[in-house]
């Protein structure tokens, strides 16, 4: 598959509304071929890793890093995502492989999947010593929702976020998304007029399926043939910075006599990453040295 994600954004009404749009379909075919997801857990992760990398553009440091955690009470368990403002990604699902009937609509039931009880927690580390933590409830558990409900209680900022994937059977046929914000100066007139027109127009996914440019999407979704890109050819990408002396960082963390037990009763040890499924192997005597380190460290 080629890499053609992009993320743009825009500016629309002379400035009063925002809006990013991104075309996701290599980070989430990525993602799903390194998780091994089920096509309803494609869908859903494919939202939030799209969800991710848009807000990620916010972020002004590569120092910076944002953390979505999605929790329901649907099979799929957990999600969770992290990112930098490059945007690097990086995530992973709880249970990936759940398989359950399309929806009413003939769709991938995304909702049952993640659960509509639970919540949306946002992390956002800016350096700044004290990370920013929004949780709102998950009113859908169709992440959309979910994340036009987080901008509009955690960050009363109003918004509109639609976010699609469509998959068949090679893997991820699309994916893409956008999040329109409003900015303090739009007027009553502005908002209708949005509101109208969001009325009328087709999903994200087949809009990108169709072939439309992400700055097609942007006029289609506004209604402004005059929008002005204020910044484009952003990459998001998936990509795990895991190393074995992360790993062993951990091992030493567990303390001497955790260690120990496992010294004694295993010749080696295995350590998969979640977010890659890359796998670290310790023999008995790194263990012991791991220990040693520990040891002196703890003088």
């Amino acid at each position: 598959m080629e890499n053609n994600d992009r993320i743009i954004k825009f500016l629309a009404y002379e400035g009063k509304v925002n809006i990013v749009c991104a075309n996701t379909t290599y980070l989430v075919e990525t993602a799903r071929k390194i998780h091994d997801l089920s096509p309803v857990a494609t869908a859903a992760f494919g939202r939030t890793l799209t969800a991710t990398a848009i807000m990620a553009t916010n972020m002004k440091s590569l120092d910076n890093k944002l953390t979505v955690q999605v929790k329901g009470n649907g099979p799929l368990g957990e999600m969770l995502v992290t990112a930098n403002c490059f945007p690097k990604l990086k995530g992973y699902v709880q249970n990936p492989i759940v398989d359950l009937p399309l929806n009413k609509n003939g769709k991938l039931d995304v909702g049952q999947a993640v659960g509509k009880n639970g919540y949306l927690n946002i992390i956002k580390d800016l350096g700044l010593g004290e990370s920013y933590v929004g949780k709102v409830p998950l009113v859908t558990g169709e992440i959309a929702e979910d994340f036009t409900n987080y901008f509009a209680k955690s960050e009363q900022t109003p918004s509109v976020v639609a976010l699609g994937v469509l998959v068949n059977s090679q893997g991820v046929k699309i994916s893409g998304g956008y999040i329109l914000s409003l900015m303090p100066d739009a007027t009553e007139e502005d908002i209708q007029r949005i509101e109208s027109n969001l009325k009328e127009i087709e999903p994200v996914s087949k809009m990108l399926d169709l072939g439309y440019s992400l700055e097609q999407i942007a006029k289609k979704v506004t209604d402004d043939e005059n929008i002005k890109i204020i910044e484009e050819n952003i990459i998001p990408v998936y990509e795990c910075d895991c190393n074995k002396k992360r790993f062993e960082r951990g091992l030493i963390s567990l303390g001497k006599e955790e260690l120990q037990k496992i010294i004694d009763e295993e010749e080696k040890i295995e350590i998969q990453c979640q977010f890659c499924n890359k796998k670290y192997e310790f023999t008995k005597q790194e263990l012991i040295n791991l220990q040693k380190n520990g040891e002196k460290n703890d003088i």
